[in-house]
Formats: structure tokens, sequence, C-alpha cells
């Protein structure tokens, strides 16, 4: 079988580190390699890539096969681009000048890429971070003015609390008091008590000589 470009699989348990390295098609995955040519770490962001360019581009031009994984990694480097440049070189399509000029004009517009994507990548965590910020202070409005109101309500169950503890009717209460105690009512009762011709009259009654008299006779 021929020469292969694949990842070999180091780190630990749910933190996958990958060597990327040239092997023998019949070697496992994880056995010997032959060389070792860069590094694959997915678990930054963006995914960290290391390569050594010539030796990449040395192995795609002899012949070794680079999986789907592999040949990804290289065409984010740019080997592969390198690759295909060169063979048009070499069937006369292009001059070395040419080719250069092609690589170096997209290793720039790639540049220009990762670093507007950087970019935005920090804009969009601005704007997360405000939104966020933005969200935390309506829900503490919102609870503010509900605790606003509760405390308004519960001010307002006490008001009418204390004026239900207060006697309903006062004036009722005045009124009864001022019909027991009637000054003209009271006086006419002592003058219908101790009136002086009454009295005069029976003691006059009980009194009389000549009546007493007639009694002793008969």
């Amino acid at each position: 079988m021929p020469t292969r470009i694949r990842l070999q699989r180091k780190g630990k348990k749910g933190q996958p580190f990958y060597h990327l390295v040239v092997a023998d098609g019949r070697a496992p995955r994880d056995g010997k390699f032959i060389e070792r040519i860069g590094t694959y770490n997915p678990m930054t962001h963006p995914a960290t890539i290391e390569i050594d360019f010539e030796k990449s581009l040395h192995w795609v031009q002899v012949g070794a096969r680079p999986s789907e994984t592999a040949r990804s990694i290289l065409s984010v480097k740019g080997v592969m681009l390198k690759h295909h440049l060169l063979k048009g070189v070499q069937k006369g399509a292009l001059t070395e000048e040419q080719a250069e000029e092609k690589f170096q004009a997209w290793l720039k517009e790639k540049e220009e890429r990762a670093e507007q994507a950087r970019k935005d990548s920090e804009l969009s965590e601005k704007e997360k971070t405000k939104k966020q910020i933005e969200a935390e202070k309506k829900i503490n409005e919102a609870r503010a003015a509900e605790i606003a109101k509760k405390r308004a309500k519960d001010n307002l169950e006490a008001e009418k609390g204390k004026e239900d503890e207060k006697p309903a009717e006062p004036e009722a209460v005045k009124e009864e008091v001022k019909e027991e105690t009637k000054p003209e009512e009271k006086k006419e009762e002592v003058k219908e008590e101790a009136k002086p011709g009454e009295k005069k009259e029976e003691v006059k009654e009980e009194a009389k000589p000549e009546e007493k008299k007639e009694e002793k006779k008969e």
C-alpha cells in the first residue's frame, strides 16, 4: 500500500491532541510512523495547526496520500495549493514567478479573512456581553417594580386594617349619651316629685280639727 499522511491520536480522554505523521498504509493508526510533520489541536478556538510546510509539500509531491482530515489541514496551510501550482509549472502552464505570486496573493487574502473573522468574533462577544447585561438590567427592573407593587399593596392593606379597628359610629354613641343625660328631663322629674303646694294640701287634710271633733261626738 502507498504511504499515507494521517493523524495519530494523543492526549488524555476527552482532551484529544493529534500528530500529523507520514506512515505506511499497513501500519495501525497509532503505531509506527515514518516521520512527524505537524500537530493539530482541535480543543482551541480556532483549532491550532502547526506543520512543517516544506516536508509536507515534499511528501505530497512524492505521492503520499493524505486522509480526508489530513487533506483539510494541508489545504488550510496552503500545501495542496502550492502542490497544484507546481504541477502547473511542470506542465508549462505557469512560470515559477507566476506560481509564487498567486500563492502569496492567496496567503495575504487568507490572513485578511482570518483577521476579519477574529474581529467579528471579538465584536460578537462584546455584543453578546452587552445583550446579556441589558437582559439582566431588564430582569432587575422588573423585579424591582414587582417588589414596589407588592409593598404598596401591603401598605394599603395595613391602612385598611387600622381604619377597621377604629369605632365605626362615634356620632351615634354621642347621641345616646346626650339622650341619657338631658338636663331638662331631670329638672322636670325633680319638680314633679317635689311640688310644695301638693304637700301642704296633704298636710292640711290630715290635720283638720273640726273633723276630728265630730268623729268623737258620734
